[in-house]
C-alpha cells in the first residue's frame, strides 16, 4: 500500500489515467489550431482566456534593438498585415523604448485594434506594479492590455514576493479597472520556480515560459510546466526558441539546427504561441513562411530530433538562461542585490 491507502496496482492506474489525461488535453490544444486561410496566420486559444492569437508572437526585445525606428514601425505594421497580431514586450526592454516604438506603430491606422497586446510588469510590490501598468500604458499609447505578466519569475522567493509584497493585489485591482484584462507571468530559470507560481492561489490566464528542443533534455519546461498548465488550463507562451544569443540563436549557431527544425518543434506542442525575435523584414518574412507552412510533427520525427541532441542538451550549455545569469535582467539582478556587472 502507498501512504495514502493505494495498492500499487491502483497508484499505477490513477498515474496512467492523469498521464492520458494530459496527452489528451495537449492534443486539444493542437487541434485547435487553425487555418491561416482566414487570418494570415494560423492561431490557437490561449487557455481560460479563449481568445485566439497567432501562433507566432513579435518579440518586443528584438523590436526596441532596431536602430531605424521607422524600420522597426515598417515591420510590426507588415506583421499585423501578414497575420501575426500577437506583439509581446516589457517595461524594461531597452529602458522603455521598446514600448515607446511599439506604441507608435500601434497608435497609427487604428493598428491597436488589430493586435493581442502583452507587455510585462517587473516589480513585486503594490506600489512599483502600479507605476510599471502607468509607463507602459503611457509608452503604448493605449489604456489597456490585453496580457500583464510579472516578468523574470526567476528567483526561488519570486513568487512569495509577488504575493506577499502586494504586486498581484495591483493586477487584480488593474483587471478590474479595465486597464489590465488577462494576468501571467514569466521564466526562464526553473521549472519548480514557475511550478511554485501556478501553486499559488490565483487562476492564471497565461505563462511563458522556454519551449525549444533542447529543454526536454535540461531543467524541462514542456515536461515539468507544460503538463500542469494544461491541467489548469492556463495558456501556455513559447520563448527561446532558438536556445537565446541573438535572432539566429544559439541553436542555429552551435547546434547546426535550422530555424525550420526549432519552431516546428516548438509549434508541435501543446503551446498558444511562440515567441519570435526579428529585427530584418527578411526574418519577418522567413517566420510567417514557417508559420503558414506548419504541419505538427509526428511522434517519431520529434522523437528523432530528441534523439539528435540528446548528448549536448543535457548539460544546459545551449540554455545558458537556466544555467548562468547571463540572462537575468539587471533589473532583477538588483532587486536581489546580485551583483549587475
Amino acid at each position: 500500500m502507498t501512504s495514502e491507502g493505494l495498492s500499487r496496482r491502483e497508484f499505477l492506474e490513477q498515474t496512467t489515467a492523469a498521464a492520458l489525461s494530459v496527452a489528451a488535453l495537449a492534443e486539444q490544444v493542437i487541434a485547435q489550431t487553425s487555418s491561416a486561410s482566414a487570418t494570415g496566420l494560423p492561431t490557437r486559444v490561449l487557455g481560460r482566456t479563449g481568445q485566439r492569437v497567432s501562433i507566432l508572437c513579435l518579440g518586443g526585445w528584438h523590436i526596441g534593438a532596431i536602430k531605424d525606428e521607422n524600420e522597426a514601425i515598417r515591420i510590426m505594421h507588415a506583421a499585423i498585415d501578414e497575420g501575426l497580431t500577437f506583439f509581446d514586450n516589457c517595461w524594461d526592454y531597452h529602458n522603455g523604448r521598446a514600448e515607446e516604438v511599439m506604441g507608435k506603430a500601434l497608435a497609427m491606422d487604428g493598428k491597436r485594434k488589430q493586435v493581442f497586446l502583452m507587455t510585462k510588469n517587473c516589480e513585486r510590490d503594490y506600489a512599483g506594479s502600479m507605476k510599471n501598468l502607468e509607463d507602459s500604458l503611457r509608452r503604448l499609447r493605449t489604456d489597456y492590455l490585453d496580457l500583464w505578466q510579472f516578468h523574470e519569475i526567476v528567483y526561488d522567493n519570486d513568487p512569495d514576493w509577488v504575493f506577499e509584497r502586494g504586486g498581484i493585489k495591483a493586477a487584480i485591482e488593474a483587471r478590474k479597472q479595465g486597464k489590465v484584462r488577462y494576468i501571467g507571468f514569466t521564466g526562464h530559470k526553473d521549472p519548480l520556480i514557475h511550478r511554485k507560481m501556478l501553486a499559488k492561489p490565483f487562476d492564471w490566464d497565461a505563462a511563458q515560459m522556454p519551449i525549444n528542443v533542447m529543454d526536454a533534455h535540461y531543467r524541462s519546461f514542456q515536461n515539468e510546466v507544460v503538463p500542469e498548465c494544461l491541467k489548469k488550463n492556463v495558456g501556455v507562451i513559447g520563448m527561446k526558441g532558438l536556445g537565446g544569443g541573438g535572432t539566429q540563436g544559439r541553436l542555429v549557431a552551435a547546434a547546426g539546427l535550422t530555424p525550420q527544425e526549432c519552431y516546428r518543434y516548438c509549434l508541435s506542442l501543446p503551446i498558444a504561441s511562440q515567441v519570435v525575435g526579428m529585427i530584418s523584414m527578411e526574418q519577418l518574412k522567413q517566420n510567417i513562411a514557417i508559420a503558414r507552412e506548419f504541419r505538427p510533427m509526428s511522434r517519431q520525427e520529434r522523437e528523432a530530433l530528441l534523439a539528435r541532441v540528446k548528448e549536448e542538451a543535457g548539460d544546459g550549455r545551449h540554455e545558458l538562461f537556466k544555467s548562468t545569469k547571463l540572462f537575468d535582467g539587471p533589473h532583477h539582478r538588483r532587486q536581489h542585490g546580485f551583483d549587475v556587472g
